[in-house]
């Protein structure tokens, strides 16, 4: 199926690994020019080299930290006009309420809502003068199911969640989306870290606590990044015009919920 997004540009944050990277190669595979983004230049190097021998696409690189106003202007330096921005980050670590002081809530909201908001504030009006724009951000299924060791997480993104919301019902008129892709239990190194956390806390083996996460899933197995990439150009396709303001679940059917 052609997305008809051939040629267009595509700013992906976060995404020298993990879902991030899967959907920078999605695009990359429908003839997107696509910008990918970390801090660490050698990993950045590598997942470029990679995107450009799997999909021989036309791949650049940013390195920047997306949690600084310096890191920010630098990704919109190097694409200032993208027809597709996909928000990500990483998460903040799982925890207790009696962990989280002062910084660490700050430090959750301005990784998990302001940076992304930011990014969509500076690239929504050139979207709308131009009568395209996708926009998608990569959330989390805690957003419509709730944890207490994932509140930090929850909070912030459920901010995104609504300011999308609102900016999406505007932003439609001038054919400009604006979604949310919420995972669960995907193969990524996000996975791995909740696995060993089992190992530590329940002494399982490697294999048992993928096993114990994997099994938590209807679908019995992890995700796998591709088909998160595959949705996320999905939602960017020419003809995805008249899909706004949703939030769509990737879980295997973990979530038990009606709507």
């Amino acid at each position: 199926m052609d997305l008809g997004i051939n040629g267009r540009t595509a700013l992906v944050c976060a995404s020298t690994q993990g879902l991030g990277f899967a959907c920078a190669q999605a695009l990359a595979n429908e003839g997107c020019w696509v910008w990918i983004n970390g801090r660490n230049g050698a990993r950045l190097a590598s997942a470029a080299e990679q995107l450009r021998r799997s999909t021989h696409g036309r791949v650049h690189t940013v390195q920047a930290d997306l949690n600084s106003e310096a890191g920010r202007e630098a990704l919109l330096a190097a694409c200032p006009a993208p027809d597709i921005l996909v928000n990500n980050n990483g998460g903040p670590p799982p925890g207790q309420l009696a962990d989280w002081d002062h910084a660490a809530w700050l430090a959750a909201l301005e990784a998990n809502l302001i940076a992304a908001v930011l990014l969509i504030r500076a690239v929504l009006p050139g979207m709308r003068t131009r009568g395209f724009g996708r926009i998608v951000n990569i959330t989390s299924a805690m957003v419509k199911t709730p944890q207490a060791a994932m509140g930090l997480s929850t909070a912030a993104r459920a901010g995104l969640t609504a300011v999308s919301k609102a900016l999406a019902r505007e932003a439609i008129a001038d054919n400009v989306t604006l979604n949310n892709l919420l995972p669960e239990r995907f193969d990524t190194a996000r996975q791995e870290f909740m696995a060993r956390r089992l190992v530590a806390e329940q002494g399982l083996s490697l294999e048992q606590a993928r096993q114990h996460i994997a099994h938590a899933v209807p679908a019995r197995r992890l995700g796998r990044p591709e088909e998160f990439g595959a949705a996320c150009a999905f939602l960017c396709a020419a003809s995805s015009g008249y899909i706004t303001g949703q939030n769509l679940q990737l879980d295997g059917g973990a979530y038990s919920g009606l709507i």
